[in-house]
């Protein structure tokens, strides 16, 4: 049995489950596919017959799990390669621990769970391992992890379930995080946090062709980092196709609308606990505490589509987002 309890039935098809459903099916979107393939290390996750993202539980010097790459429906990856491929022409090699789509902190009790690569060796930082076995159910994956410190005392616990949609056009991925306090933990007021993805060079906006624009239409990193929003929209040229990443911001998750740690060189994070750090007032703190028992709930949605953000219509996708959680 592998760290992701795969059965032997190891390819798990949703959507499409006999000829009885294909023939009921009339929208295109019915014809989809998401296959899900455990393996001894990582999930494979292929939408449409093709490979879409893998979700990394460890190795290879990380210390979170993460997905790597994203990819739009055309197939082009969005996320930066490096450091899990090291022969990608042009790929800058900044921040190694931002690895495709990740989750951590800065500042948890002091502890690190940001900049904690293995290779940097540094005193203070955490680890985020995987408890028992992942489930897989139809289309959505289920793990749990255990936030610990460098003595490998457990800070919190984490429920984690990703939910893959197929779609012709977008690939959307769901995210329903609980972190649950094992003791008493505070989030200090930091800039480095939370839910976050690294894209590809040719999307950033410093020295590729990216733009960042958020949901009150405030643009690039000058106007929109830091700043409360709904949601925000990342999106840029590889060779002549255009394609975007958006974040949405679930409406019951803990200060929404987040504010946003997205950077031209590509980091894209939406960040509920930083307040002192994104507006420079040091008589502001955005930190949290959780006594034992206490938990937070976060909800997060990536949409990657072609064209802009006005051409992929982000703002509607929100609005249906929002009503589609709320039932």
């Amino acid at each position: 049995m592998s760290a992701l309890g795969a059965s032997e039935d190891s390819r798990i098809l949703v959507h499409v489950k006999t000829a009885a459903a294909l023939l009921a099916c009339i929208a295109p979107a019915c014809l989809a596919q998401v296959i899900i393939t455990p393996g001894p290390q990582s999930a494979r996750v292929d939408i449409n017959g093709k490979p879409f993202t893998e979700f990394f539980l460890s190795g290879n010097g990380a210390m979170k799990p993460y997905l790597h790459p994203l990819r739009a429906a055309s197939g082009t990856y969005v996320t930066r390669m490096w450091p899990m491929v090291n022969n990608v022409t042009g790929e800058p090699r900044d921040h190694q621990h931002q690895r495709g789509q990740f989750i951590g902190h800065a500042d948890v009790n002091k502890i690190d769970f940001w900049g904690n690569e293995e290779s940097y060796n540094t005193p203070n930082r955490g680890r985020e391992v995987l408890v028992g076995s992942v489930t897989v159910k139809g289309s959505s994956l289920t793990a749990r992890f255990n936030w610990t410190d460098p003595k490998d005392v457990v800070l919190l616990e984490e429920s984690r379930t990703i939910t893959f949609f197929s779609h012709p056009t977008l690939r959307t991925v769901d995210f329903d995080i609980t972190l649950s306090a094992k003791q008493s933990v505070t989030f200090g007021d930091e800039k480095d946090g939370f839910f976050a993805l690294r894209l590809r060079p040719e999307l950033q906006e410093d020295k590729g062709t990216g733009y960042i624009v958020n949901a009150e239409g405030l643009a690039t990193e000058k106007n929109a980092w830091g700043k409360p929003s709904n949601w925000v929209d990342y999106y840029g040229n590889v060779g002549v196709e255009r394609v975007g990443v958006a974040i949405f911001d679930h409406p019951d998750n803990p200060r929404h609308p987040t504010r946003w740690h997205v950077r031209g060189y590509g980091l894209f994070s939406a960040n509920p606990f930083g307040l002192a750090d994104f507006t420079g007032d040091k008589s502001r703190d955005g930190a949290l505490t959780l006594e034992p028992g206490q938990s937070l709930r976060f909800r997060y949605r990536v949409v990657i589509h072609a064209g802009n953000a006005e051409s992929a219509g982000i703002a509607k996708l929100y609005d249906a987002y929002v009503e589609e959680r709320a039932n």
